[in-house]
């Protein structure tokens, strides 16, 4: 997917039907010269819904469609004849799109099940025609409601990667050539920072013809919680992994306040990312001889890790081990 292509956040101006308005006629026949009310009510305003859709990976789809309005209800008529509803509004959207209020900021649902359907906005209710107003002392009345008018405003759609695994790191840490090392994903790789713009999705076959997803989630920089190196857009793909997986350079010059940097920044965006699981991995071990290693396993005494090379193949099967033994709490 190209980078122009991909857009994980939206702002929206959604708007439901009008309900229509309930019918005051009274019935007039040949023979009926002064019949009763037979006014039926109005039609439901349609609904703007939002659903789930497995095949969407962005909201781009949005970019260029940004109102969204539901049809209004018909007219009650005689005979006690039903107004036709409004015709409902479908929005599709990837797993992990989130709603919130554009004024407020304040969470309104999110969609993370395939074919999960939420109303968004619901349409207005259709007034009641005059046959519900009949009594035995006023039994020709000549009014009925309106319809309820719909809601409409404007809503923020806000995409987080749905992914087994994020890849958590600084720029250059390695993890677009791990990606594209371990899965069929192919991410623009090149030795500069903000290489990947865009989280990238891949596949990771594992033993028994079993899998896992992983995100290479672009790099973080110091001052990210502070939308510093578009940190907020990228910190905000992490919260839907179910574990963390730190990349940390052999050629970092310190691999412990990399990590801690690293800790910092996701504590400050949402402390509950520190509740998650997460696994220190040292890349581009191919840099490195066994003392070097035996060295830096001592600087990270207290914190688990692995040595691997994306580039030879050195201890990928045994990341993968350990990754799948996390996801599985083995």
């Amino acid at each position: 997917m190209s980078e122009s292509n991909f857009v994980d956040y939206v702002k929206i101006f959604c708007q439901s039907g009008n309900g229509g308005p309930g019918s005051a006629h009274l019935r007039r026949e040949k023979f009926v010269p002064k019949g009763g009310p037979d006014g039926g009510d109005g039609g439901r305003g349609g609904n703007v819904y939002l659903r789930g859709n497995a095949q969407m990976w962005t909201l781009l789809h949005l970019k260029y469609q940004r109102h969204i309005k539901a049809g209004h209800g018909e007219s009650g008529g005689k005979q006690c004849s039903f107004g036709a509803s409004g015709e409902d509004k479908y929005i599709d959207v990837p797993l992990g799109t989130v709603v919130r209020n554009s004024e407020t900021g304040e969470f309104m649902m999110e969609i993370t099940q395939d074919k999960e359907v939420k109303i968004l906005m619901p349409g207005g209710r259709g007034g009641l025609g005059n046959t519900h107003f009949k009594s035995a002392t006023h039994q020709t009345p000549r009014y009925a409601q309106p319809g309820e008018s719909g809601v409409e405003g404007w809503v923020i759609l806000e995409l987080k990667v749905l992914a087994d695994v994020g890849l958590v790191g600084l720029p250059n840490a390695g993890k677009s050539t791990l990606l594209a090392a371990v899965s069929a994903a192919k991410p623009k790789i090149a030795d500069y920072p903000f290489t990947t713009l865009i989280p990238n999705l891949g596949i990771v076959s594992y033993r028994e013809r079993q899998s896992f997803v992983m995100a290479d989630i672009p790099g973080i920089i110091e001052g990210a919680h502070t939308g510093k190196g578009l940190g907020l857009r990228f910190l905000r793909h992490i919260e839907r992994n179910s574990m963390l997986l730190f990349l940390i350079p052999a050629d970092a010059s310190d691999y412990k306040k990399e990590y801690q940097i690293l800790m910092n920044e996701l504590g400050k965006f949402n402390p509950e990312l520190l509740d998650k699981q997460r696994f220190l991995a040292i890349s581009k071990a191919d840099m490195l001889d066994e003392e070097m290693m035996k060295d830096i396993s001592k600087e990270l005494n207290d914190i688990p890790h692995i040595f691997f090379s994306s580039i030879t193949g050195y201890n990928i099967i045994e990341l993968k081990d350990r990754i799948w033994s996390i996801l599985n709490h083995a």
